[in-house]
């Protein structure tokens, strides 16, 4: 018992805990209590033991009276759980009682005295009391957490109805005050559904959820645009086809983030994945290596099967027009020399088998490694191909020529042009889309290929979406309307490229092993913090529709320029250089503000986004200070480079400094507050980006010289003889991580909960 609940999410009740904020409130009160089965029931016990024994029981006693008051007011204030959660507090409250009976020092003292007295010497009570708590307080948590799923339940039906009513308006004026309501409740939505995606312990499940949200958040300027227009061309049978999409768009999103987050067992859920190279290859060499183990495992044709399998999984690559002769070449012959590489090893094999060995011989190990080391090779080759493929054709579409043309086309109500560009245009989507195929099979995990599969679904039902809008203005060219969907429609191509582009970055990362754990968040209270009196949160000043759309596009940007300084900074070759661990941390805190824009993250209100532009004020001084003393080295013009720069970094984080501590009121001058500094970040990200790969050339230049010049203990005692004390001094004196543990950790022990009853 004193382990299993540790290793068990799903304890006596049978609850199976589905989010990390649960999860981490029960890992304190499984702690406490193994701590109390696990003591060593000695017949003499110290004084310090035994008021040790007794603190721990009572502290689990007192938690447990304050978690059942919350659960009870929850129960009260929500009838369709008021008796499930009633039994469950009364289980947990009658649990918690019995250990603080059990290790109450006092009651056991008077009966045996000079301290033999053994603490809880009914230790089958004291399991049974355990078992019962544990489980009665998980299924506490688990129906509060109920209330959560019904909060966006009852958000996606509000959306549902006003989608509705916006379906079928007739006039602008109806339409402008009916798409502000559906904004707010978009925005609310997009909260709720964002908390919900970052506390899911289920990465595919994460990752379904994140690409609903995308459709969500594209989809929504889309369709006001593609409302807009065809209220003012109503006959326009284009336009009714481009907005009908859109429509259908959305609600199949808003279905499939409810089949994830109540679990419905649907066709979408059911949807199986397509079976990936990835995995195949990951299969076979998982069966060939159990042959280490047991011979017996499985059968020389189960082992053939498996690799044909995996071979006619690789035709997606050989059979395609746009694979070079020489890359289909490659594949083929790695395909036929895992053939040859299995078949020796199924012949040695069978002379084990028939020689009644108990573990594989040595010929048997040699065809293993050679057999695990062509399906290696031929997973390297299909990554090349598919990461080059798809870098080719973000370089070749970073220009929008069809997209341009389109645009001018319609402009100039030219149907045979637009026609003509239409078709130049399905032919790229047909290229990305079987690009997106091929990346799937090279993706590396579950939640990338999910991410493929949304992108290939994307380019599939935007690239129509496009040609539909630009029909439209080329058949009412002067319209204002008509010009301005068409540009949405084509932002939000653009927009899936460069989705596009850091997808292909995170498969990349993954194939070479620099993936990194992302930072949890929890929506609960953090390990050991049982404050949960307090559900209710400050409400946070949200965006509306039109300002989220505003803030998009200035997200987007932040998050490329995150992603390119962390770009450069792997290309250098002193990772804990402070230029480098400074630039890493900027990139982080802009990457959470992006975040911040999707209203997804750590940073849930306008407060918690100004505190990090702060932090993030603060760490760019930093890097200004490292840069200084840098600069010392170099020599008249290279240091004027780098010394112009970083006056700019300077001002910029200053003006953010400023900015962010700055008080406003109103909602008005909060978004322009948070436009500001989101664009002032973006600034300060272009000025470290423009420094970082010329500091990098300089650092080796002059790491070479130093080796050439002197020992390194000469040249550090040149450069400490040269180097400001003081802004050394400076430049130590603070140790940043990004948010700062401190603060993160006041932040995350102050999320409550529920984000409200």
């Amino acid at each position: 018992m004193a382990s299993s609940p540790c290793g068990n999410s799903n304890f006596d009740s049978g609850l199976e805990i589905k989010t990390r904020s649960v999860e981490q409130t029960l890992i304190p009160l499984v702690s406490q209590i193994t701590t109390l089965i696990n003591h060593k029931d000695k017949p003499k016990k110290s004084e310090r033991t035994l008021a040790a024994i007794h603190r721990v029981g009572q502290a689990v006693s007192v938690a447990v009276g304050r978690f059942v008051a919350v659960g009870e007011a929850i129960a009260t204030e929500n009838q369709e759980l008021k008796d499930e959660m009633g039994q469950a507090c009364f289980e947990a409250r009658r649990a918690g009682d019995a250990i603080a009976q059990l290790t109450d020092v006092g009651s056991a003292l008077p009966s045996q005295p000079e301290g033999r007295g053994t603490v809880f010497s009914d230790r089958t009570g004291m399991v049974k009391a355990a078992r019962l708590l544990l489980s009665s307080v998980t299924k506490v948590l688990v129906l509060a957490d109920r209330i959560v799923i019904k909060q966006i339940i009852t958000s996606r039906n509000k959306v549902l109805v006003t989608l509705d009513h916006l379906e079928r308006v007739s006039t602008f004026q109806e339409f402008v005050q009916i798409f502000s309501q559906f904004g707010n409740e978009m925005v609310e939505f997009a909260h709720l559904t964002g908390d919900r995606q970052n506390d899911l312990k289920d990465e595919k499940k994460k990752a379904r959820m994140a690409a609903a949200r995308a459709v969500l958040e594209k989809c929504t300027m889309m369709l006001l645009t593609a409302s807009k227009t065809c209220l003012r061309h109503p006959d326009c049978e284009s336009a009714r086809i481009n907005k009908d999409a859109v429509f259908h768009r959305m609600r199949c999103a808003l279905e499939q983030v409810i089949e994830i987050v109540t679990e419905a067992r649907s066709c979408g859920e059911n949807k199986v994945l397509p079976a990936s190279i990835y995995d195949g290859i990951k299969d076979f060499k998982s069966s060939v290596e159990c042959l280490r183990e047991n011979l017996y495992t499985s059968s020389p044709q189960s082992v053939g099967s498996q690799l044909e399998a995996l071979v006619e999984r690789t035709e997606d690559f050989t059979d395609s027009a746009y694979t070079s002769h020489e890359q289909r070449q490659a594949i083929l012959g790695l395909c036929q020399l895992a053939r040859q590489d299995t078949q020796q090893l199924v012949h040695a094999w069978v002379e084990a088998q028939s020689g009644h060995a108990k573990e594989a011989t040595e010929d048997m190990e040699v065809a293993i490694l050679k057999t695990c080391q062509s399906v290696n090779d031929l997973r390297r080759e299909l990554h090349k191909v598919a990461v080059g493929r798809a870098s080719d054709l973000l370089k070749v579409h970073g220009e929008q020529l069809p997209l341009r043309a389109l645009k001018a086309a319609g402009a100039e109500g030219n149907l045979e042009a637009v026609a003509e560009y239409s078709r130049t245009l399905t032919e790229q989507k047909e290229q990305l889309v079987e690009t997106c195929r091929l990346l799937c099979h090279v993706s590396g995990s579950e939640p990338l290929e999910i991410t493929c599969i949304h992108a290939e679904e994307t380019f599939h039902v935007i690239g129509p979406q496009i040609i539909s809008a630009a029909q439209t203005l080329a058949l009412h060219p002067s319209s204002k309307i008509a010009k301005e969907n068409l540009e949405v429609f084509c932002e939000a191509w653009e927009s899936q490229l460069c989705d596009m582009a850091l997808l292909l970055r995170e498969i990349n990362d993954v194939f070479e092993g620099r993936r990194g754990d992302k930072r949890p968040y929890l929506s609960l209270p953090r390990p050991g913090k049982h404050s949960l009196t307090n559900l209710k949160t400050a409400k946070a000043v949200k965006l509306d529709a039109e300002e989220q759309t505003s803030m998009a596009k200035l997200g987007l940007e932040l998050r490329l320029l995150s992603s390119d300084v962390d770009t450069e900074v792997e290309k250098w070759e002193e990772q804990e250089h402070d230029i480098v661990r400074q630039s890493q941390s900027l990139a982080s805190m802009a990457y959470n503000m992006y975040l911040f824009t999707r209203g997804e993250g750590l940073l849930k209100t306008t407060l918690d986004l100004f505190h990090q532009a702060e932090v993030l004020s603060e760490e760019g001084l930093q890097l200004c200070s490292s840069l200084r003393t840098f600069s010392t080295q170099l020599v008249d013009e290279e240091k004027s480079l780098v010394v112009t720069e970083m006056e700019k970094l300077v001002a910029l984080c200053q003006q953010l400094q400023m900015g962010a501590k700055t008080p406003v009121q109103g909602k008005t001058a909060t978004f322009q507050k948070v436009d500001l500094s989101i664009q002032t970040t973006r600034g300060i990200l272009t000025v470290v980006l423009s420094l970082l790969p010329f500091c990098n050339k300089l650092n080796r230049k002059y790491k070479s010289e130093r080796s050439s010049l002197g020992s390194p203990q000469d040249w550090r005692e040149r450069q400490d003889a040269a180097t400001p004390v003081k802004e050394e001094g400076a430049l130590n004196s603070k140790n940043s991580n990004g948010f700062g543990v401190k603060s993160l950790e006041q932040h995350m022990a102050g999320l409550n909960l529920l984000e409200s009853k």
